[in-house]
């Protein structure tokens, strides 16, 4: 994997983190914290919408698109994690 690659990976991942927050009220981790949740959303959305037969088209778009997915996802199970 290259630099490049990795870049991407972090741009894609704090769009999604931002993209999410901004959808699930009462979430922000900064910048850092939304390249995690970004992350592991498209790693969510990776696993879970090819499961339900769910495709977005291709490109760096469907990137961010299925890792906001993932990723608000993620942040809804730590909502209701967080409230138990």
């Amino acid at each position: 994997m290259g630099i490049d690659s990795i870049i991407v990976w972090l741009l894609v991942g704090a769009i999604a983190g931002w993209l999410a927050g901004l959808i699930v009220r009462g979430f922000g981790f900064g910048l850092i914290g939304n390249i995690v949740i970004g992350i592991i959303g498209a790693v969510v959305a990776g696993w879970l919408l090819p499961q339900l037969g769910v495709n977005l088209g291709s490109g760096i778009g469907r990137a961010i698109i299925n890792s906001a997915i993932g990723a608000v996802i993620v942040l809804v199970i730590l909502s209701l994690v967080r409230r138990a």
